[in-house]
């Protein structure tokens, strides 16, 4: 193939290439020569390819060390340098945080005395760099793994939605529980172009269980409207020409009848004060209580995104002028006898071993001195915490300057700043899910990778965490 045709399949690709550009901000001018020098992918094909068609691109090897994920979103960003990339600033840095050097870890124990315990069981990556310094546009990024205003953003799933689609054929008979489940995460990202079965569950956790999961005339009146419903409804719902709408509706249907009157459902959603308390006696402890209690259950689901807001700190972000406000010591607090909890419980009950759980923001900080308003600004740069599926935990992947505003060793074998993309390619690694996966049933047909750019290796998976 000549450099003219290269150029004509790279164009049919991509036919604006300064949207392109701002796809890939990373890339240089040596990849696009590279493109057009090198063979053409599969993924440049896309027009021989049926609509549905899946393409393998690279036989990868994944890690496949995790059942399950669990991704707590600290949605309003997390000041790093005041967290799992501690620096002391003279002057600044509150006697209160109480650093301690935890297997040969700097930690703030005045903040997260009880995640100093569970270190062994943690590794930070303190190489992460975000692309985008707008929240909204961060955050979506960090669960879609891409960029939500590039060609295929807007119609991209959630990765929990990713995951539930690829591991829907290993559910067995019985198992009810939604494959991806939302937990205080009203705006979390949707299943983009995915079927609505992948859909994010969306729900806040409380004692009383998983709301309409019975009905006040009793189960045998339910049966009987049920058995109504679908001698009348079943021409119109099931196969319907109408398209995905209505046949998206019965499938919420039986996914909400495998829910009602089921006592998995009770054992797994409901929660006494005692295991509440032990949690921190919060919306997002009772979070965490949940996302081990469900997974315990074993009845289908294999995503939980937990998200704990508040961390938009730019005015006193120490609490000084008001120490109950949302400040390090009190949504630190939150945080951490939560995510002990859940680690804690996870460990006990065999499940740590085979989930994985990742913590991030969607950016970090400033560094050094706080501003006059006593906060910290947006910063691209930031801390990502992994834990459980065989991770070797008690140690921090990467390193930056005195400050936390630099990056000195990136601390994994590709030698540049931690993406969310390369997140989201670990997050699939560690399910046996093949990051590179291409598929041809997005709405433009112009193929849908699970991880952006994956033909040309741009990312990958943090390979280091299980080194």
């Amino acid at each position: 193939m000549n450099g003219h045709e290269k150029l004509d399949r790279f164009l049919q690709r991509y036919p604006h290439p300064h949207k392109w550009c701002f796809e890939r901000p990373h890339l240089t001018r040596r990849h696009f020569l590279q493109i057009m020098g090198s063979g053409v992918t599969a993924s440049f094909l896309a027009g021989n390819l049926r609509a549905g068609d899946v393409v393998q691109q690279s036989p990868v090897t994944m890690q496949n060390k995790a059942k399950n994920c669990i991704f707590i979103l600290l949605a309003g960003a997390p000041s790093h340098t005041d967290t799992f990339d501690l620096k002391l600033v003279n002057g600044v840095t509150p006697d209160a945080f109480n650093p301690a050097t935890v297997n040969g870890l700097l930690w703030p124990t005045g903040i997260f005395p009880k995640l100093a315990n569970q270190l062994p069981n943690i590794a930070v990556v303190r190489s992460m760099n975000a692309w985008a310094l707008v929240h909204s546009i961060a955050q979506t990024w960090t669960q879609i793994g891409r960029n939500p205003a590039a060609a295929l953003g807007n119609i991209a799933p959630n990765i929990g939605s990713v995951i539930a689609l690829e591991k829907e054929s290993e559910r067995t008979p019985g198992q009810v529980f939604p494959s991806f489940l939302a937990l205080n995460s009203a705006s979390a990202a949707d299943n983009g172009y995915y079927s609505a079965k992948y859909a994010p569950f969306k729900l806040n956790p409380t004692s009383g269980g998983l709301p309409g999961t019975t009905n006040p005339d009793g189960p045998a009146r339910m049966n009987e409207r049920w058995s109504q419903l679908h001698t009348m409804d079943d021409p119109l719902r099931i196969n319907s020409p109408l398209g995905s709408p209505l046949n998206d509706m019965e499938n919420f249907y039986q996914s909400a009848r495998g829910l009602m009157y089921n006592p998995a459902v009770d054992k797994a959603f409901r929660f006494v004060t005692a295991d509440s308390q032990r949690y921190g006696t919060t919306a997002f402890g009772n979070a965490c209580l949940v996302a081990h209690q469900v997974l315990l259950a074993n009845q289908g689901t294999r995503y939980i995104e937990i998200t704990l807001g508040g961390w938009d700190m730019h005015t006193d972000i120490y609490g000084k002028q008001n120490p109950r406000g949302s400040n390090l010591f009190t949504l630190g607090k939150t945080f951490d006898d939560g995510l002990s909890a859940l680690l804690s419980d996870l460990d006990s009950s065999g499940l740590l071993s085979e989930t994985l759980v990742v913590v991030a923001g969607e950016f970090g900080r400033t560094t050094g001195n706080v501003t006059p308003a006593g906060g910290r600004d947006h910063f691209l740069l930031q801390s990502v915490v992994f834990a459980g599926a065989g991770i070797n935990g008690g140690r921090a992947l990467g390193a930056t300057n005195s400050v936390g505003s630099a990056i000195l060793d990136p601390g994994w074998s590709r030698d540049r700043a931690v993406r969310p993309e390369d997140v989201e390619a670990t997050i699939y690694s560690a399910l046996g899910i093949n990051w590179t996966t291409v598929r041809y049933d997005d709405p433009f047909h112009r193929g849908f990778e699970y991880v952006p750019f994956s033909d040309l290796d741009i990312y990958g998976p943090l390979n280091e965490l299980w080194s």
